[in-house]
């Protein structure tokens, strides 16, 4: 908790004074593929836009076809020759990410980097499609079943693979539930629930690194965990910022998504971390 505590005060302190690091690699994505999931919105929005116009082509998955579409015509509207296509994506849904990596799969035939960046905080108890709490759900297994499926794509490349969860501190104060993990019979907590799910993340990154080794073609799929920062996006809808005086003091000490994107490209983009596998970036 104290650990958790010096760093979100830290880390608010730094976004209040504008002193948040930017990814300052110059590195072109031409001929790569990028599938990012949420990339309709906040965080992912930016990061597929920022990609795209680094010359990837980028596949969004979504849960709305028309949010999707909307999103990269506001893209294109300020970039013209981004190359980007959306698949629909519900994570909260384990039939729908079997026919989200099935549609990929005939669209492309490899995937450079993969992007598990959708995601729910502090939702009421509400349950997946397969029963599973929501935010363990949507977060960790929405997201390990589709890494899962992926995995032959990301093998096909040639150089460079990433593999990047987007998690948070807030697995500084997680635990994994293993004899309640959908956290029934009064367990649940919203802030309880989400820890878990980030922790998750995280500890599922550390594991994909330690498995992946090397593939049939030489190359490694590396695996980075990231905490993006305090952002103002979407994601924070279900949490109560005390009214609308209290809304505006609170998105003063957060960051903007496209600061927000900020360690997603250094993981992707930076040198200095391209043999680097299993860790966490904030």
């Amino acid at each position: 908790m104290i650990k958790f505590a010096i760093s979100g005060f830290n880390e608010l302190t730094r976004n209040t004074l504008n002193q948040v690091n930017r990814c300052e690699s110059n590195r072109r994505l031409d001929g790569q593929i990028v599938v990012i999931t949420g990339g309709n919105a906040g965080i992912g929005k930016e990061t597929a836009y920022q990609l795209a116009s680094r010359g990837a082509q980028v596949i969004i998955g979504c849960r709305s076809l028309e949010k999707g579409n909307e999103a990269i015509n506001d893209m294109k509207a300020t970039n013209d020759s981004v190359v980007l296509k959306v698949v629909k994506l519900d994570l909260a849904s384990m039939k729908s990410v079997r026919l989200f990596a099935q549609q990929v799969e005939q669209l492309v035939d490899k995937i450079d980097v993969l992007i598990n960046n959708a995601g729910v905080m502090m939702c009421p108890e509400w349950k997946t499609a397969d029963g599973f709490e929501m935010q363990f759900g949507t977060n960790h297994l929405g997201h390990f079943l589709l890494t899962m499926h992926l995995l032959p794509l990301l093998k096909k490349s040639t150089g460079g693979t990433k593999v990047i969860n987007v998690s948070s501190i807030g697995h500084m104060l997680g635990n994994i539930y293993f004899d309640n993990i959908n956290l029934v019979n009064g367990a649940y907590k919203p802030f309880k629930a989400y820890n878990q799910s980030k922790l998750a993340n995280v500890m599922f990154t550390s594991e994909l690194a330690r498995r992946l080794g090397k593939t049939t073609s030489g190359q490694s799929v590396k695996a980075y965990a990231v905490h993006p920062g305090f952002v103002d996006t979407q994601v924070l809808r279900h949490i109560s910022m005390g009214g609308q005086i209290g809304s505006k003091v609170v998105k003063k000490f957060l960051l903007k998504p496209e600061m927000g994107c900020q360690t997603i490209l250094y993981c992707i983009l930076d040198d200095s971390v391209a043999n680097e596998s299993g860790y966490f970036y904030a």
